[in-house]
Protein backbone atom coordinates (compact mmCIF):
# COMPACT_ATOMS: atom_id res chain seq x y z
CA UNK A 1 0.00 0.00 0.00
CA UNK A 2 1.47 3.52 -1.12
CA UNK A 3 0.55 6.75 0.77
CA UNK A 4 -0.62 9.18 -0.97
CA UNK A 5 1.11 12.82 -0.86
CA UNK A 6 -2.17 13.87 1.04
CA UNK A 7 -2.14 11.58 3.84
CA UNK A 8 -1.88 12.43 7.33
CA UNK A 9 2.20 12.19 8.90
CA UNK A 10 1.98 9.95 11.66
CA UNK A 11 5.88 10.60 12.67
CA UNK A 12 8.43 13.21 11.53
CA UNK A 13 12.15 14.02 12.94
CA UNK A 14 12.99 17.50 12.71
CA UNK A 15 16.83 18.44 12.85
CA UNK A 16 17.14 15.59 15.29
CA UNK A 17 20.50 15.19 16.76
CA UNK A 18 22.06 12.41 19.25
CA UNK A 19 25.76 12.67 20.32
CA UNK A 20 27.49 10.07 23.15
CA UNK A 21 30.56 11.28 24.89
CA UNK A 22 33.62 9.29 24.03
CA UNK A 23 35.08 8.64 27.59
CA UNK A 24 34.07 9.25 31.66
CA UNK A 25 36.08 12.67 31.71
CA UNK A 26 34.10 16.05 31.79
CA UNK A 27 36.48 16.98 28.58
CA UNK A 28 35.81 13.95 27.05
CA UNK A 29 34.81 13.97 22.77
CA UNK A 30 31.50 14.20 21.35
CA UNK A 31 30.15 11.29 19.12
CA UNK A 32 27.72 12.59 16.39
CA UNK A 33 25.63 9.47 16.25
CA UNK A 34 23.35 11.30 14.34
CA UNK A 35 23.58 14.59 13.13
CA UNK A 36 20.75 16.16 12.13
CA UNK A 37 18.46 14.02 10.26
CA UNK A 38 14.92 15.03 8.84
CA UNK A 39 12.46 12.37 8.21
CA UNK A 40 8.70 12.39 7.72
CA UNK A 41 6.72 8.47 8.14
CA UNK A 42 3.16 8.92 6.67
CA UNK A 43 0.52 7.06 7.58
CA UNK A 44 0.39 3.53 6.10
CA UNK A 45 3.97 3.87 3.93
CA UNK A 46 7.11 2.14 4.34
CA UNK A 47 10.11 4.51 4.56
CA UNK A 48 13.30 2.21 4.02
CA UNK A 49 16.68 3.36 5.76
CA UNK A 50 19.96 2.66 4.56
CA UNK A 51 23.33 3.08 4.91
CA UNK A 52 26.83 1.45 5.79
CA UNK A 53 27.19 0.34 9.23
CA UNK A 54 27.92 2.97 12.01
CA UNK A 55 26.24 5.92 9.94
CA UNK A 56 23.54 5.83 12.82
CA UNK A 57 20.77 4.04 11.58
CA UNK A 58 19.81 2.14 14.79
CA UNK A 59 20.86 5.10 16.75
CA UNK A 60 18.24 7.01 14.88
CA UNK A 61 15.65 4.17 15.29
CA UNK A 62 16.12 4.08 19.16
CA UNK A 63 15.07 7.55 19.27
CA UNK A 64 11.91 7.11 17.22
CA UNK A 65 10.48 4.73 19.38
CA UNK A 66 11.36 6.85 22.69
CA UNK A 67 14.62 4.25 24.04
CA UNK A 68 17.03 7.44 23.55
CA UNK A 69 16.15 11.08 24.42
CA UNK A 70 17.89 13.10 21.15
CA UNK A 71 20.22 15.67 22.02
CA UNK A 72 18.96 18.11 19.78
CA UNK A 73 16.35 18.90 17.20
CA UNK A 74 12.17 17.93 17.57
CA UNK A 75 10.22 14.50 17.44
CA UNK A 76 6.13 14.88 16.55
CA UNK A 77 4.01 11.86 16.73
CA UNK A 78 0.94 12.71 15.38
CA UNK A 79 1.99 16.92 15.88
CA UNK A 80 2.76 16.86 18.90
CA UNK A 81 5.84 17.14 20.44
CA UNK A 82 7.54 14.20 22.40
CA UNK A 83 10.94 15.17 23.08
CA UNK A 84 9.81 18.16 25.37
CA UNK A 85 6.02 17.25 25.51
CA UNK A 86 3.70 15.77 28.49
CA UNK A 87 4.40 12.94 29.98
CA UNK A 88 1.00 11.91 28.31
CA UNK A 89 2.16 12.23 24.89
CA UNK A 90 5.50 10.23 25.77
CA UNK A 91 2.93 7.59 26.67
CA UNK A 92 1.24 7.61 23.59
CA UNK A 93 4.57 7.33 21.72
CA UNK A 94 5.64 4.12 23.10
CA UNK A 95 1.96 2.68 22.72
CA UNK A 96 1.45 3.92 19.24
CA UNK A 97 5.00 3.20 17.74
CA UNK A 98 6.94 -0.29 18.49
CA UNK A 99 10.24 -1.83 17.61
CA UNK A 100 10.93 -4.68 16.11
CA UNK A 101 14.31 -5.57 17.22
CA UNK A 102 17.22 -6.85 15.02
CA UNK A 103 18.21 -10.13 16.81
CA UNK A 104 15.87 -12.67 17.77
CA UNK A 105 18.15 -14.64 19.77
CA UNK A 106 18.76 -11.99 22.42
CA UNK A 107 15.64 -9.41 22.05
CA UNK A 108 12.97 -12.48 23.98
CA UNK A 109 13.57 -13.41 27.42
CA UNK A 110 14.82 -17.07 27.62
CA UNK A 111 12.70 -17.37 31.13
CA UNK A 112 9.21 -15.91 29.67
CA UNK A 113 6.90 -18.54 28.06
CA UNK A 114 5.61 -17.21 24.62
CA UNK A 115 2.22 -16.04 26.38
CA UNK A 116 4.16 -14.06 28.94
CA UNK A 117 6.72 -12.50 26.48
CA UNK A 118 3.66 -11.46 23.60
CA UNK A 119 1.34 -10.27 26.33
CA UNK A 120 4.08 -8.10 28.01
CA UNK A 121 2.87 -5.29 26.70
CA UNK A 122 -0.39 -5.86 27.68
CA UNK A 123 0.39 -6.27 30.75
CA UNK A 124 2.62 -3.53 31.33
CA UNK A 125 -0.18 -0.82 30.03
CA UNK A 126 -2.63 -3.07 32.27
CA UNK A 127 -5.07 -3.80 28.88
CA UNK A 128 -7.85 -6.81 29.84
CA UNK A 129 -7.86 -9.24 31.91
CA UNK A 130 -5.97 -12.22 31.84
CA UNK A 131 -8.28 -13.82 29.69
CA UNK A 132 -8.79 -11.65 27.24
CA UNK A 133 -4.92 -11.31 27.13
CA UNK A 134 -4.93 -14.26 26.59
CA UNK A 135 -7.02 -14.26 23.47
CA UNK A 136 -4.97 -11.29 21.92
CA UNK A 137 -2.28 -13.45 21.99
CA UNK A 138 -3.44 -16.55 20.18
CA UNK A 139 -4.57 -14.45 17.84
CA UNK A 140 -1.39 -12.28 17.52
CA UNK A 141 0.17 -15.48 17.01
CA UNK A 142 -2.47 -16.66 14.13
CA UNK A 143 -1.65 -13.50 12.62
CA UNK A 144 1.98 -13.91 12.43
CA UNK A 145 1.92 -17.65 11.05
CA UNK A 146 1.97 -19.30 14.58
CA UNK A 147 -0.22 -21.87 16.30
CA UNK A 148 -1.65 -21.40 19.70
CA UNK A 149 -0.29 -24.74 20.98
CA UNK A 150 2.93 -22.90 21.36
CA UNK A 151 1.91 -20.52 24.15
CA UNK A 152 3.48 -22.33 26.72
CA UNK A 153 6.72 -23.29 24.81
CA UNK A 154 10.36 -20.97 25.97
CA UNK A 155 12.26 -19.25 23.05
CA UNK A 156 15.20 -21.91 22.65
CA UNK A 157 11.92 -24.24 20.81
CA UNK A 158 11.70 -21.98 18.23
CA UNK A 159 13.90 -21.07 15.33
CA UNK A 160 15.68 -18.15 14.17
CA UNK A 161 12.28 -17.24 11.76
CA UNK A 162 9.98 -18.20 14.18
CA UNK A 163 11.58 -16.33 17.35
CA UNK A 164 11.55 -12.94 14.74
CA UNK A 165 7.78 -13.58 14.42
CA UNK A 166 7.14 -13.76 18.10
CA UNK A 167 9.07 -10.46 18.30
CA UNK A 168 6.64 -9.07 15.42
CA UNK A 169 3.26 -10.67 17.31
CA UNK A 170 4.64 -8.78 20.60
CA UNK A 171 5.10 -5.38 18.38
CA UNK A 172 1.87 -5.86 17.53
CA UNK A 173 0.12 -6.08 20.53
CA UNK A 174 -0.70 -2.66 21.40
CA UNK A 175 -2.20 -2.14 17.96
CA UNK A 176 0.52 0.59 17.05
CA UNK A 177 0.15 2.73 13.92
CA UNK A 178 4.09 2.47 13.16
CA UNK A 179 6.37 -0.10 13.77
CA UNK A 180 9.76 0.67 13.74
CA UNK A 181 12.31 -2.46 11.87
CA UNK A 182 15.98 -2.26 12.71
CA UNK A 183 17.13 -4.59 10.44
CA UNK A 184 14.66 -7.48 11.31
CA UNK A 185 16.22 -10.22 9.07
CA UNK A 186 20.20 -9.43 8.81
CA UNK A 187 20.16 -12.50 11.55
CA UNK A 188 18.06 -14.79 9.85
CA UNK A 189 19.11 -17.75 7.51
CA UNK A 190 18.69 -16.29 3.57
CA UNK A 191 16.05 -18.83 3.42
CA UNK A 192 13.87 -17.48 6.02
CA UNK A 193 14.64 -13.89 5.16
CA UNK A 194 12.33 -13.42 2.52
CA UNK A 195 9.12 -15.27 4.44
CA UNK A 196 9.35 -12.70 7.20
CA UNK A 197 9.96 -9.38 5.14
CA UNK A 198 6.97 -10.80 2.95
CA UNK A 199 5.11 -11.20 6.06
CA UNK A 200 5.74 -7.44 7.26
CA UNK A 201 4.59 -6.01 3.79
CA UNK A 202 1.39 -8.31 4.05
CA UNK A 203 1.02 -6.84 7.71
CA UNK A 204 1.41 -3.45 6.65
CA UNK A 205 -1.14 -3.88 4.05
CA UNK A 206 -3.52 -5.63 6.27
CA UNK A 207 -3.49 -3.46 9.25
CA UNK A 208 -2.52 -0.29 7.52
CA UNK A 209 0.19 -0.07 9.98
CA UNK A 210 3.07 2.25 8.78
CA UNK A 211 7.05 0.91 8.83
CA UNK A 212 10.52 2.01 9.25
CA UNK A 213 12.31 -0.20 7.71
CA UNK A 214 16.47 -0.06 8.50
CA UNK A 215 18.24 -2.91 6.40
CA UNK A 216 21.79 -2.98 4.80
CA UNK A 217 20.04 -5.15 1.75
CA UNK A 218 19.45 -2.63 -0.92
CA UNK A 219 16.84 -5.20 -2.82
CA UNK A 220 15.29 -6.39 -0.33
CA UNK A 221 14.43 -2.18 0.79
CA UNK A 222 13.15 -1.93 -3.13
CA UNK A 223 10.96 -5.22 -2.38
CA UNK A 224 9.06 -3.49 0.59
CA UNK A 225 9.70 0.41 0.71
CA UNK A 226 7.59 3.09 -0.61
CA UNK A 227 10.13 6.18 0.22
CA UNK A 228 13.52 5.26 0.96
CA UNK A 229 16.64 7.69 2.96
CA UNK A 230 20.19 7.28 2.37
CA UNK A 231 22.20 7.82 5.59
CA UNK A 232 26.26 8.69 5.89
CA UNK A 233 27.80 9.61 8.89
CA UNK A 234 24.81 10.53 10.62
CA UNK A 235 22.99 12.44 8.05
CA UNK A 236 20.47 11.49 5.35
CA UNK A 237 22.31 12.38 1.87
CA UNK A 238 19.59 11.54 -0.29
CA UNK A 239 16.02 11.13 -0.06
CA UNK A 240 12.99 10.33 -2.06
CA UNK A 241 10.96 7.40 -3.74
CA UNK A 242 12.51 4.09 -4.03
CA UNK A 243 11.40 4.60 -7.72
CA UNK A 244 13.70 7.82 -8.06
CA UNK A 245 16.55 6.68 -5.54
CA UNK A 246 17.03 3.59 -7.42
CA UNK A 247 16.74 4.37 -11.00
CA UNK A 248 18.76 8.04 -10.80
CA UNK A 249 20.67 8.31 -7.51
CA UNK A 250 22.01 12.01 -7.43
CA UNK A 251 24.35 11.52 -4.19
CA UNK A 252 27.55 10.15 -5.16
CA UNK A 253 27.25 7.86 -1.98
CA UNK A 254 24.12 6.29 -3.44
CA UNK A 255 25.43 5.53 -6.65
CA UNK A 256 28.26 3.61 -4.61
CA UNK A 257 26.14 1.77 -2.67
CA UNK A 258 23.37 0.52 -5.63
CA UNK A 259 27.04 -0.02 -7.51
CA UNK A 260 28.01 -2.56 -4.69
CA UNK A 261 24.63 -4.43 -4.80
CA UNK A 262 25.09 -8.05 -6.13
CA UNK A 263 23.08 -8.89 -9.15
CA UNK A 264 22.06 -11.46 -11.59
CA UNK A 265 20.96 -10.16 -14.35
CA UNK A 266 22.86 -11.45 -17.22
CA UNK A 267 22.16 -8.09 -19.00
CA UNK A 268 24.65 -6.27 -16.39
CA UNK A 269 27.32 -9.05 -16.57
CA UNK A 270 29.43 -6.13 -18.02
CA UNK A 271 28.39 -3.63 -14.85
CA UNK A 272 31.51 -4.92 -12.76
CA UNK A 273 33.98 -3.13 -14.44
CA UNK A 274 32.14 0.39 -14.48
CA UNK A 275 31.32 -0.05 -10.23
CA UNK A 276 32.34 3.22 -8.52
CA UNK A 277 34.55 1.54 -5.54
CA UNK A 278 34.61 3.45 -1.92
CA UNK A 279 38.35 3.88 -1.10
CA UNK A 280 39.56 4.14 2.48
CA UNK A 281 37.09 3.60 5.63
CA UNK A 282 34.60 5.96 6.88
CA UNK A 283 35.87 9.20 8.56
CA UNK A 284 35.16 9.03 12.58
CA UNK A 285 32.03 10.08 13.91
CA UNK A 286 33.99 11.96 16.70
CA UNK A 287 36.08 14.33 14.26
CA UNK A 288 34.40 14.30 11.09
CA UNK A 289 35.13 16.35 7.91
CA UNK A 290 34.11 19.73 7.19
CA UNK A 291 31.74 20.70 4.87
CA UNK A 292 30.51 17.71 3.26
CA UNK A 293 31.55 14.39 4.86
CA UNK A 294 31.59 12.16 1.75
CA UNK A 295 34.19 14.69 0.67
CA UNK A 296 36.91 12.20 1.50
CA UNK A 297 35.87 9.42 -0.06
CA UNK A 298 34.22 11.08 -3.15
CA UNK A 299 35.64 11.28 -6.62
CA UNK A 300 33.67 14.25 -7.37
CA UNK A 301 34.79 16.67 -4.47
CA UNK A 302 35.40 20.03 -5.01
CA UNK A 303 36.84 23.03 -2.88
CA UNK A 304 33.39 23.75 -2.01
CA UNK A 305 32.70 20.74 -0.30
CA UNK A 306 35.57 21.19 2.17
CA UNK A 307 34.04 24.50 3.66
CA UNK A 308 29.86 24.43 3.10
CA UNK A 309 27.87 21.47 4.36
CA UNK A 310 25.19 20.61 1.34
CA UNK A 311 21.67 20.75 2.27
CA UNK A 312 18.52 18.44 1.16
CA UNK A 313 17.89 20.08 -2.45
CA UNK A 314 16.19 19.31 -5.77
CA UNK A 315 18.65 19.06 -8.10
CA UNK A 316 17.93 20.37 -11.54
CA UNK A 317 17.48 17.49 -13.53
CA UNK A 318 13.99 16.03 -15.08
CA UNK A 319 15.80 12.18 -13.87
CA UNK A 320 14.89 12.68 -10.67
CA UNK A 321 12.70 14.24 -8.20
CA UNK A 322 14.57 12.84 -5.06
CA UNK A 323 16.44 15.14 -2.85
CA UNK A 324 20.34 15.04 -2.39
CA UNK A 325 22.91 16.86 0.03
CA UNK A 326 25.22 17.50 -2.54
CA UNK A 327 26.90 20.49 -3.95
CA UNK A 328 27.49 18.27 -7.27
CA UNK A 329 24.52 16.27 -7.79
CA UNK A 330 23.44 17.57 -11.34
CA UNK A 331 27.70 16.12 -12.20
CA UNK A 332 26.86 13.18 -10.25
CA UNK A 333 23.82 12.44 -12.22
CA UNK A 334 25.19 12.71 -15.67
CA UNK A 335 27.86 10.29 -14.28
CA UNK A 336 25.03 8.09 -13.05
CA UNK A 337 24.17 7.91 -16.61
CA UNK A 338 27.40 7.14 -18.47
CA UNK A 339 27.98 4.22 -15.74
CA UNK A 340 24.26 3.16 -16.05
CA UNK A 341 24.26 -1.05 -17.20
CA UNK A 342 24.37 -0.72 -20.78
CA UNK A 343 25.98 2.68 -21.35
Amino acid sequence: MTASPETATVLRAEHLVKEFRAGSRASARRVHAVAGVDLELRTGEVLGIVGESGCGKSTLARMLVGLERPTGGRLSYHGRDVTRGRAADRRALRKGVQMIFQDPYTSLDPRMTVLEIVAEPLAATRTGTFTARRERVVELLEMVGLSAEMLDRYPHQFSGGQRQRLGIARALALDPDVLVCDEPVSALDVSVQAQVVNLLRNLQSRLGVALVFIAHDLAVVHHIADRVAVMYLGRVVETGTVEDVYRAPAHPYTQALLSASPTTDRANRGVLGRRRILAGEPPSPIDPPSGCTFRTRCWLAHERCATEVPLLRRPDSPDTHALAACHVAEEALSGAAAHAPGA
